[in-house]
């Protein structure tokens, strides 16, 4: 299969040069020629089938005759070694806990997975690869940890000062070996512009074998439709399902509609934002304003200017209408949040972090005019990596983790430049 720039639709590319590059020239971003439909089969097959083998399914039409089925095979016993249980919340309400892997957030799928197929791709490279990511938080620890002593690739990860939480930054600051952690004096907004700036610059790209590992890489976002075929196949009721993604870049959100491009009978999303409600404007008044992020509690959502937008206005043909026929946006204050964290602690004695609590108040206001649908809401990190806010709202301790608590005595490394390109290049340049 190959994959088109969405800048120029006659520009494609083959899986290996969309994973490797990951911006096009022109800085488009690569989608599949071709959106493949499973076959009646699957689906009827799939709430028998484990995770993996689900998995496999799902992406073996965008990497044939580019990667073999024993390799893929591979690639998927490493990307899924851990669940992605559906707990019910109440009646016709659940959530999808995508926090059971290594760094207990959703991107632990996509990180992995694309951490293998790069390492399968950088064999064949003369050049040490060298991958660049700007994080507002769960991508830079699940990136880290997925890249880790990865042979000939060296790992760049950008972010917001300030604007992570103690425990997200230990997860990648701390690692050392082939991992650099670069501390912006900036926004989100910022870390991205620094590195999407860099993927245009020429000089960088002639010294070194650039790539991201932003969900703006095909390899990251496909692997995020495993969960929504997963959670659809446990799901008893499967008739009318609608998903709410809390969302920031809005690849988790991407990943779903592609998912269901491909035949998954979800009926309905929602995009749930909080104060970063760029695309939620869209989607109510047909009108695109990027912004300067704004700081909330639910800081990995804090993006101004969503990079995969893009890819969405792709899908629909930039047309507003069909996409409000697939779409709904709400967003919400960090008021809103705190106090949903606080009422679903109290009737359901369930543990919301703040992600999680924008995707269930989302999922709320959708069901509140739908109350036929089953709602899947998205918790994707864990509460504890969210100490400093969580507790203080719902009053009570949070249990943290083993694979966490091993990060908080560690020294933090990381170098500090402020949100200037030529500084930040200066340090690519002799890091």
């Amino acid at each position: 299969m190959k994959f088109y720039n969405t800048k120029d639709k006659k520009h494609l590319v083959s899986l290996r040069e969309a994973v490797v590059h990951s911006l096009a020239p022109n800085g488009g971003l690569y989608m599949p020629e071709q959106i493949p439909t499973l076959p009646p089969e699957f689906f009827k097959r799939a709430q028998t089938l484990p995770f993996a083998e689900i998995a496999f399914a799902v992406v073996k039409p965008y990497v044939e005759n580019v990667i073999g089925e024993d390799q893929l095979e591979k690639i998927i016993a490493q990307t899924i070694t851990f669940d992605a249980p559906l707990v019910k919340i109440e009646e016709n309400v659940f959530a999808l806990e995508l926090f059971h892997g290594p760094t207990l957030a959703f991107k632990d799928f996509g990180a992995r997975f694309m951490a293998q197929l790069l390492q399968h791709f950088a064999k064949e490279q003369k050049k040490e690869v060298t991958v660049l990511v700007a994080t507002s938080g769960d991508t830079g620890s699940a990136v880290a940890n997925g890249f880790y002593n990865v042979p000939n690739v060296r790992v760049i990860i950008l972010y917001p000062s300030g604007k992570v939480s103690a425990l997200q930054e230990k997860q990648f600051t701390t690692l050392g070996n082939n991992i650099t952690a670069i501390e912006v004096d900036g926004t989100f907004d910022d870390c991205q512009h620094l590195v999407k700036t860099a993927f245009q610059d020429a000089d960088l790209n002639k010294q070194f074998f650039l790539t991201s590992a932003n969900s703006i890489n095909i390899a990251r976002l496909l692997p995020q439709m495993f969960y929504y075929f997963y959670a659809w196949s446990r799901l008893i009721n499967k008739e009318r399902v609608v998903f709410s993604v809390p969302s920031g870049n809005f690849g988790n959100l991407t990943a779903g509609l592609i998912a269901q491009r491909m035949g998954l009978p979800i009926h309905h999303f929602v995009a749930s934002t909080n104060k970063n409600d760029s695309v939620c404007t869209y989607l109510n008044k047909g009108v695109f304003t990027p912004h300067a992020s704004f700081s909330t509690i639910s800081n990995a959502m804090d993006v101004g200017n969503p990079s995969n937008f893009s890819r969405m206005l792709d899908l629909f043909s930039n047309d507003w209408e069909r996409m409000r026929e697939s779409i709904s946006g709400f967003s919400f204050s960090d008021d809103e949040t705190k106090k949903v964290m606080q009422d679903v602690m109290k009737h359901s004695n369930y543990v919301l972090d703040p992600h999680g609590a924008v995707g269930y108040l989302g999922l709320k206001a959708f069901l509140k005019n739908n109350s036929e649908y089953t709602g899947v809401f998205l918790e994707t990190a864990h509460p504890s990596k969210f100490l400093e806010v969580v507790e203080p709202v719902i009053l009570q301790p949070v249990t943290i983790p083993d694979s966490l608590q091993r990060f908080l005595s560690r020294e933090k490394k990381s170098i500090s430049c402020s949100s200037n390109y030529g500084s930040f290049k200066k340090i690519v340049l002799n890091s």
